[in-house]
């Protein structure tokens, strides 16, 4: 793996799991959570814009990722799209 990359199993509420890359992490004091950005594998096309997904989690004590969670506040998607779009300015600028 290069860069640190990772991939995740996400369980979708049907049950059905879905291979994800992860895009980057971050975390947040004001929150107290740390979050995930990451999208499903196979998915990608050049045409089409890949679909973010976005979760909360709280690292477990032993530093392995803990139980992905959903985003509840408007005030967490909010620092998330900010997180995102500073992600994909800096993206845009190395290339």
């Amino acid at each position: 793996m290069e860069h640190g990359e990772k991939q995740i199993t996400v369980v979708d509420e049907n049950g059905n799991e879905q291979l994800c890359e992860i895009l980057f992490t971050f975390a947040s004091e004001e929150f107290g959570k740390s979050y995930v950005l990451y999208y499903p594998l196979g998915e990608q096309d050049d045409e089409e814009e890949i679909e973010i997904h976005a979760s909360s989690f709280e690292p477990t004590a032993d530093g392995v990722d803990g139980e992905l969670a959903p985003i509840e506040t408007e005030e967490e998607w909010d620092l998330v799209e900010e997180m995102l779009n500073t992600f994909l300015d800096n993206e845009e600028e190395e290339n």
